[in-house]
């Protein structure tokens, strides 16, 4: 039986080691922060992953999954590492390498056995290679040490299905070896149909950036065609609608707003794009700019329509406004690059009383925005507003009685960025109700109509 080690225990590499555990296999977490370490070896995941802490202490229970701080105990059991350290955003936009290049310098001189190095954090194309060579110069001669690649498609929020049942698995090798031992690995779901796509070590890095860099694309495109019905008086519901319903297109992530947000998407779309200048091939992806530009656009229209929501009111440089939503997105409790927590703080720099509720991300959005004010419940968050934001939506925001936050606002008015709410309930109850990429009437179950 292959044991396996999981180097860094984010949020990645957690939800990846009590999945291994789940399938089967002896597992050891590593990580230099030994408060977390403890944490998890308590069973107390750091972070909000729905079924996540149940299947932590599962195999904690069952001895198949352990923590510790040393590389070398990982280097002494272990048949194969992944690597699941942060490659965070650095000097322009460039993925920061620093944590990577730090195991394989840290892990190579410690093994005493053949192993497989697997990669699985999202990094630049020609990363591989590069850990090849440092392992190579680093790891006692007469060990056979492979390097691969197995990119992560984890959605927050999603992150333990996707892990137990991916809807694909890339294998990057450059030998027999590495592809029979990943094969080991996830022989469960390759016996459940789940396809394998094996492949060199720059292709099966490129996979994920180039998969959130289309994405990405998707998102924006719907957003600009959002700015287009809005100059034009169309609806952009009823256009996704449409497109989505084209097979060669789909309906998901057809979704216009707020725009994306969060740790993966905007951070590998600059990535991606330093590192085809660094390649000398920045025209390939020179599109990629103005995605980001789109998307940055979107935020500024909702700063903008509050402000002008605020400033058409009695005191407006006193106004109220109670966002609902900080995480950029729901089932998460991740406010990295979250607009809806951008949004918050830049009202706030225009002098706003701002006011956050957020079901799981208010800790972590504290952390990074003391200077807001956050609420208990979405009703204490709207006590006197004089503006009512959507901005991350969490099915519970879909459950709210408009009648009763009419009752407590100081003005009847919603800004749904995320176009998911019934503006039917929300106008029957008497509200002003606007959403982006729409200046169409939108009738009402009593018949009103509304501009």
């Amino acid at each position: 039986m292959v044991t396996i080690s999981v180097i860094g225990t984010g949020y990645l590499g957690a939800t990846h080691a009590a999945g291994m555990a789940e399938l089967g296999f002896e597992v050891i977490g590593v990580d230099n922060d030994a408060a977390k370490v403890r944490a998890l070896a308590r069973g107390e995941v750091p972070f909000h992953e729905p079924g996540l802490p149940e299947l932590l202490r599962r195999h904690l229970s069952s001895g198949r999954l352990r923590f510790a701080t040393s590389l070398a105990e990982a280097a002494a059991v272990a048949d194969l590492h992944f690597i699941c350290v942060g490659t965070p955003e650095g000097v322009d936009g460039a993925a920061d390498l620093t944590a990577v290049h730090g195991v394989v310098d840290e892990l190579g001189p410690l093994l005493r056995r053949n192993a497989l190095v697997v990669g699985k954090s999202t990094v630049p194309v020609g990363t591989a290679r590069e850990l090849s060579r440092r392992l190579e110069a680093v790891t006692q001669p007469g060990l056979q040490v492979e390097v691969a690649w197995n990119p992560e498609f984890l959605r927050e929020g999603h992150g333990v299905h996707d892990t137990l049942h991916p809807n694909r698995l890339v294998f990057g090798c450059e030998g027999p070896g590495a592809e029979w031992l990943l094969r080991e690995v996830y022989a469960r779901p390759i016996a459940d149909g789940v396809p394998v796509v094996v492949t060199d070590l720059p292709t099966a890095e490129l996979v994920k950036v180039s998969a959130n860099a289309f994405l990405a694309t998707k998102i924006s495109f719907i957003n600009a065609m959002a700015e287009l019905c809005e100059a034009a008086g169309a609806d952009v519901l009823t256009l996704a609608t449409a497109l989505g319903h084209d097979d060669r297109i789909g309906a998901k992530f057809l979704g216009a707003g707020l725009g994306y947000g969060g740790g993966c998407l905007p951070k590998d779309v600059r990535a991606l794009i330093a590192r085809a200048r660094e390649l000398g091939s920045g025209e390939s992806v020179a599109f990629l700019a103005g995605v980001e530009e789109i998307n940055q656009r979107r935020r500024d229209r909702v700063v903008a329509e509050a402000l002008e929501v605020l400033r058409g009111g009695p005191g407006w440089r006193t106004g109220r406004v109670a966002v609902l939503g900080a995480a950029f997105k729901p089932h998460s409790d991740d406010v990295r690059d979250s607009p809806a927590l951008e949004v918050a703080q830049r009202l706030h720099r225009a002098d706003a009383l701002v006011t956050v509720f957020d079901p799981v991300a208010a800790v972590r959005a504290r952390a990074v925005a003391p200077q807001l004010r956050y609420a208990a419940n979405p009703y204490a968050a709207c006590r006197k507003a004089d503006v009512v934001l959507h901005l991350t939506e969490w099915p519970e925001f879909g459950q709210l009685d408009p009648a009763r936050l009419r009752s407590i606002v100081r003005r009847p008015i919603m800004i749904d960025a995320r176009n998911t709410l019934d503006a039917g309930r929300w106008l029957a109850a008497g509200w002003e109700f606007r959403r982006p990429g729409t200046t169409l009437p939108v009738a009402t179950p009593l018949g009103m109509v509304a501009g």
